[in-house]
């Protein structure tokens, strides 16, 4: 193990430095990443190849609010991999609300993942519908979003407004061709951006190449 941010460690493994969170249920692995063990504390290798969150670190994020305790918001949990990641970091005192739609992906995400997990708390809704959402009984301090919708920045604005504390965080993946095929990513990832600087601040954009072709990750602060 070379060094630690708060609760991400690096390890170099054969000869490559690689990402990694303490696992938080031991010998149990979500999508057959790589289990390291040192000093008798076992973790888990971060693929920022199959996780936006761990590309993000990779490319050079600067704030990461991620911490033991935090309570998040996640919509488009999908099979579960970053949400995993997520719930090791946070420890059994913190929170995530996982949210995903689509009832055979979230099936894989509960059977793989949720029901080992207790800080997972698995929300089968839309995310257009916060509204629904019964089982978020309080603000969150990070939503982080990573749907495939063109409206993602509206629905993404929508449940901050909802859940997100007061200088919370937003993490917005930006998947410029789920918003329009047609045109320019950079055009579309600027047009988004514009939307969230009426009630956020900008802290960071990050372009997720080359693990994610045309997509970005922008980090803003609420200002509400």
């Amino acid at each position: 193990m070379e060094d630690t941010t708060d609760s991400i460690f690096w390890f170099t493994v054969d000869g490559e430095k690689k990402l990694a969170t303490e696992n938080l249920v031991p010998k149990k692995q979500v999508y057959k990443e790589k289990l390291v063990v040192k000093k008798g504390i076992e973790y888990r290798l971060w693929d920022p190849f199959r996780s936006k969150l761990a590309a993000c670190l990779m490319n050079g994020l600067t704030d990461f609010p991620f911490k033991e305790n935090s309570n998040v918001l996640y919509l488009g949990v999908s099979t579960g991999t970053t949400i995993s990641h997520i719930s090791d970091i946070i420890g059994p005192k913190g929170i995530v609300f996982g949210v995903e739609h689509s009832s055979r992906v979230a099936r894989d995400f509960l059977d793989r993942v949720a029901c080992y997990r207790k800080n997972i708390i698995p929300i089968i809704q839309d995310a257009r519908q916060p509204k629904e959402y019964f089982s978020v009984y309080n603000k969150v301090d990070i939503v982080y979003v990573d749907i495939a919708q063109p409206d993602q920045t509206n629905i993404a604005i929508e449940n901050c407004r909802m859940y997100l504390k007061s200088n919370g965080f937003l993490f917005l993946v930006i998947k410029a061709r789920s918003i329009d095929v047609t045109k320019d990513p950079r055009y579309i990832i600027n047009n988004e951006i514009k939307k969230l600087e009426v009630n956020f601040q900008i802290n960071q954009v990050i372009n997720l190449s080359p693990y994610d072709k045309d997509h970005a990750m922008v980090i803003a602060t609420s200002l509400t």
